[in-house]
């Protein structure tokens, strides 16, 4: 298989930001995926794996210098739970998380402040999918469950045409050997 590599330039700022509410079951899943690839993966220095969790404006400064930004969450996109979606740049804020109160700073005010600052990425990709229950809750369900390796292997695809090689960690029983 050969994996085209659009965007590629190895001293790009890279951040891989996982957003999401861990207490509200899907909506937390770019906060798992990014625990995930924290764990499953060695990253260059170039990369930088980012628990955005719900931090709204804060999340400005992690972002600034950044040439290029994976965004990882849940998006209403109304299709059937489990649905995975890549959307590029300008398309980004009107498929990312909503506020959930009047006193939530979202993504989209997040983006809003980074070109107000005139400190936007040059690219911005979102890689999302489709939550089934946003209820209270830890666990996520079963449908992204199903479906957080497809979401994983899609963010990986796009860190591969930028250019980013991830290295799997070695587990305990293989470093024994």
């Amino acid at each position: 298989m050969r994996v085209k590599k659009a965007y590629s330039n190895l001293d790009d700022k890279i951040a891989v930001l996982g957003l999401g509410n861990i207490l509200l079951q899907d909506e937390g899943v770019g906060v798992h995926a990014t625990e995930a690839l924290r764990k499953r993966y060695n990253f260059p220095q170039n990369v930088q794996l980012i628990d955005g969790g719900t931090m709204g404006l804060d999340l400005v400064g992690f972002i600034e210098g950044k040439d290029k930004i994976l965004i990882i969450d849940a998006v209403n996109i109304k299709k059937a739970p489990g649905t995975i979606v890549t959307i590029e740049d300008e398309d980004i804020p009107s498929f990312i998380s909503a506020k959930l109160s009047v006193h939530q700073i979202a993504f989209p005010d997040v983006i809003s402040a980074l070109r107000l600052l005139g400190i936007t990425p040059a690219k911005m990709t979102l890689v999302g999918i489709q939550p089934d229950n946003i209820g209270i809750g830890l666990d996520m369900s079963d449908v992204l469950k199903k479906n957080f390796k497809r979401l994983i292997n899609t963010v990986m695809e796009r860190l591969n045409e930028w250019g980013v090689e991830l290295k799997c960690k070695k587990s305990k029983v293989e470093a024994k050997v």
